[in-house]
This record gives C-alpha cells, structure tokens and sequence, in this order.
C-alpha cells in the first residue's frame, strides 16, 4: 500500500489537494499533529475535496505516536536530500511505502532526516527556486511509485463518461 505522510501541515488547501490525489490513486493519507488547521468538513471541503467519505486517513499525536503504529518502507523528502526521488525501487506492491513530506514552512525535522539519511531525497528542480508547491511534490513522487508499480489497478479510462467519449 501505498501511504502519504504529512508531517505537520499547516495550509489546508494544500491538504485539501493531497487529500484528492490519495483518493484518486487508493494510497492512505496519515497526518501527524499539531495541524495548521481545523479538520472537519467545513474547512476541508474549502480546500476543493468533495470525496471525503472516500478518503482513508489516521491522525497521529506526534512522530513517535505514528512511528508506533506502522512498519515498512519510509522515505523522506526534502529540499536538503541528495538522491533524487526516481533512485528508488518502489515497484514491489506487497510493501507498505511511506512517503514523508514535512511542513510548509520548515519541513521534516533535522533529527528527523539525519537519522535516515539513506532515505532522504529531493525533487530535482532548478537553483531558481528553493522547493516545490507541498501537494504538487506529493502528486509528482506518488505517481512515480504508481508508474513503477504498473498503476497498481487503476482505470487508464475515464469511468463516468466512458472510454469512448471522445469517439462519439
């Protein structure tokens, strides 16, 4: 399975996207608190997340309460990190990966990161920038495990219309 972990996040709307992509590819969403905003369906439904209901999430107290309550493959992203996120092996689909992202404003914990380095990494990008928007990094990094995996059983068809619609 497939998992996004967002460590302490602070802009619901950047929440609010993470939350439609780990419902539009099946992976499961865990938060770890404080959180920068409330969470309830008032502000996330603010943030443009009308699929709720379909989001498998868990909130964790803290680092340590999440780090109690799931085993697997963890991998940090951070501006700071020296391998780039396509370095990995992500193709075994019986594996739960741990996709780690930290807070907008500082990221993933420095402790945090040194004492795994080997899986700290970054998203290639250009000097011009220090980092990427929160939920285009999760988009870009969990379709990259989705590519290796073979799109792990989603549909390559749009399933309201159908996948002749634009023969029609």
């Amino acid at each position: 399975m497939i998992n996004i972990v967002l460590y302490e996040p602070e802009i619901p709307t950047n929440t609010g996207n993470i939350m439609r992509t780990c419902i539009a590819c099946n992976a499961k969403l865990h938060l770890i608190e404080p959180l920068g905003f409330r969470l309830d369906e008032k502000s996330v439904k603010r943030s443009g997340v009308n699929y709720l209901d379909n989001l498998n999430y868990e909130v964790y107290d803290d680092y340590n309460d999440f780090l109690a309550k799931n085993s697997g493959d963890f991998y940090y992203f951070t501006r700071y990190g020296k391998k780039p996120h396509t370095s990995f092996d992500y193709s075994d689909c019986t594996k739960n990966i741990y996709l780690i992202f930290g807070k907008e404003s500082t990221g993933i914990p420095k402790d945090i990161l040194k004492n795994n380095l080997d899986k700290c990494m970054r998203i290639p990008m250009s000097s011009n920038v220090r980092s990427l928007n929160l939920s285009n990094c999760v988009a870009i990094v969990v379709y990259e495990v989705l590519r290796q995996q073979n799109y792990n059983d989603l549909l390559f068809c749009e399933p309201f219309k159908g996948e002749d619609y634009l023969e029609q």
